[in-house]
């Protein structure tokens, strides 16, 4: 079975997360602290084979036998991540509708990264800022606090300003996780 443009990017907008969150660990291991427990809950999920084809990429395979034995889903993804290795550009585009238990700690693992002078970091931030900014509301408003946030902000009123309720536990949750990786 083929896939559809259609669903393949179905796929894409609902694991945009979980694809960005591989590629940023893949380019600074140990940016995205709860990595392994993203993985985790995905096995528990019974995502075994996607999990096992995330795990083999983490540990540097870049060879596309990673796709056998995988379904139409899976592929979609692990191609994906694969694309994202190569060009940060390629990879989807954020959820609008996003969940900031998900998001946070990726978002702020890049900004803590960029400031410590990660050039990698800096690039995939600066990507996925522009595809925030696309996405609008609350992201497009995230998208223009993310250099503030690099060169150390840290008034939650002043970046949350004119966010949503949503966007506002965003940035409070960003700036928790820049705190435990600041303070360590």
């Amino acid at each position: 079975m083929t896939t559809t443009p259609e669903l393949t990017e179905q796929i894409l907008q609902s694991h945009s997360g979980l694809i960005h969150r591989v590629v940023m660990h893949c380019n600074n291991p140990g940016s995205v602290p709860d990595m392994e427990e993203v993985l985790q809950q995905a096995e528990e999920n019974e995502w075994t084979r996607l999990v096992a084809a995330i795990r083999d990429i983490m540990s540097g395979n870049r060879d596309e036998s990673i796709l056998l034995g995988l379904d139409d889903e899976d592929r979609v993804i692990i191609e994906s991540i694969l694309r994202g290795l190569q060009d940060p550009g390629t990879l989807p585009d954020l959820q609008a509708d996003f969940d900031s238990d998900m998001a946070a700690p990726g978002i702020a693992g890049l900004i803590h990264a960029s400031r410590s002078g990660n050039a990698q970091a800096l690039h995939i931030i600066a990507n996925m800022a522009k595809q925030m900014l696309q996405v609008g509301g609350d992201m497009g408003i995230l998208a223009g606090r993310i250099r503030p946030l690099v060169e150390g902000e840290r008034d939650a009123g002043k970046l949350s300003e004119n966010m949503t309720e949503k966007g506002q536990k965003l940035i409070t949750d960003i700036l928790e996780e820049l705190l435990k990786l600041e303070g360590s």
